[in-house]
């Protein structure tokens, strides 16, 4: 692989996505464990929510200083410093008592993820010749993670909620030891940032559209993610089934779905059409009679999901900044921002409104990024060089042929 390709750091760049797959499956492994955590604590709904709230929130934080970072230490430091947070926080959280202090610890992992995040797809970029086949490595990584997470958590839950955090931990441990050893910082040491470097993004049309649109389908995300564990009344392992099965849905609109379809019709189109269909999922699951349905809807917005992930950080690239520790940065701040609060309030409402009431909350906060993808998704067409099938209804729409990749390209 190496010799073919000429990449000389191909041992740094299968360790970093690695630790791509380890930091994944940790965010997937707690979907089938969360109402045995509630019963052994216990936690009502909204409290148990609270290790995704804390986790996200904490992430989306600390994603700015994260990438400020990188600038004084570098992103080798940055990254093994976050797995190191992630290890200890994994491995306490197996040995904690109260649910408080389990989210507590939940928020310190997100702390040491967004150190990852922040840094793993710069670095793996900077390191790789054939940069489309390390992204293409990096994603794939992301969707076995998604995918095997709850399979592991679901199989493991069934002895103790607590085995699938110290299995994380002890995941966590290998990928330091694999990030100390083999990951070496670019050549170029990376510049300074300064906080208002970090926001230069957003003065940009194209980019704080594509941040609307994402913002609402993150909320999503997670009331699905967070939610629907609680909402099937499942046992430990056939939740686990379930969302390996959501999970592999996830993956396969990632690793074949997505970047197919972009090339076709082109990555704007992608994720609007991707949004569209998980609106229509969301009314599936609130509007569900029985658990089958609820899973085969699942599945479903799974794929969605995975389409929208594999075309939304391209998409945010071409319309942020030349800097991609910048447009990371503020792109995450967005994506898990917003996030962040969509587990407790889906908590709340199913404790005070209704169980499917949440579902019909999400569908009132999509509604708002499909709103927005139909009224402007043209102006961010344009900014990478596509157009969008009511293009000609519009003056303004940009005529250029190209595709997603030679867009993109441009700021890679």
């Amino acid at each position: 692989m190496a010799s073919t390709r000429n990449e000389p750091n191909t041992t740094a760049i299968f360790a970093t996505t690695l630790t791509a797959f380890f930091a994944i499956a940790g965010i997937a492994i707690v979907d089938p464990i969360l109402p045995a955590i509630g019963s052994d604590l216990g936690a009502t709904t909204w409290q148990i929510e609270l290790l995704f709230t804390a986790y996200i929130a904490v992430m989306a934080i600390g994603m700015i200083p994260a990438v400020m970072l990188t600038g004084k230490f570098g992103y080798k430091k940055i990254l093994a410093t976050g797995v190191s947070v992630v290890a200890v926080a994994a491995i306490a959280a197996s040995l904690t008592g109260t649910i408080g202090q389990l989210a507590a610890l939940r928020g310190l992992w997100g702390l040491g993820n967004a150190m990852f995040f922040a840094t793993a797809m710069v670095l793996l970029v900077s390191l790789a010749n054939d940069r489309a086949w390390a992204v293409e490595l990096f994603e794939t990584c992301v969707g076995l993670g998604f995918a095997i997470g709850p399979l592991i958590g679901g199989l493991l839950g069934e002895i103790s909620w607590r085995v699938p955090f110290l299995l994380c931990g002890v995941f966590m441990i290998v990928a330091l030891t694999v990030s100390v050893t083999r990951l070496k910082d670019p050549a170029e040491k990376p510049a300074p940032l300064t906080l208002g470097q970090v926001f230069t993004p957003f003065r940009r049309p194209a980019f704080v559209i594509l941040c609307v649109i994402t913002a609402t389908y993150n909320f999503v995300f997670f009331v699905v993610l967070g939610f629907t564990p609680v909402f099937l009344h499942l046992d430990v392992i056939p939740l686990g089934f379930v969302f390996t099965a959501w999970g592999v849905g996830l993956a396969l609109g990632i690793l074949v779905v997505g970047h197919r379809l972009a090339h076709r019709i082109g990555a704007v189109q992608t994720v609007g059409i991707a949004i569209i269909v998980l609106l229509a999922s969301l009314f599936g699951l609130a509007t569900s009679h029985s658990t089958t349905q609820s899973v085969l809807v699942l599945v479903v917005a799974g794929v969605c999901m995975g389409i929208c992930n594999a075309n939304l950080t391209d998409l945010a690239l071409a319309a942020g900044s030349p800097d991609r520790r910048v447009t990371t940065g503020s792109f995450n701040l967005v994506r898990w921002g917003f996030a962040a609060p969509a587990p407790v309030v889906a908590g709340l409402l199913a404790e005070h409104v209704g169980l499917t009431s949440p579902y019909w909350v999400a569908i009132g906060v999509l509604a708002v990024g499909v709103l927005t993808f139909l009224v402007a998704g043209h102006v961010l067409a344009r900014n990478v060089g596509e157009r969008v099938f009511w293009s000609r209804l519009n003056r303004d729409a940009a005529t250029v042929e190209g595709t997603p990749e030679e867009a993109v390209a441009e700021f890679v």
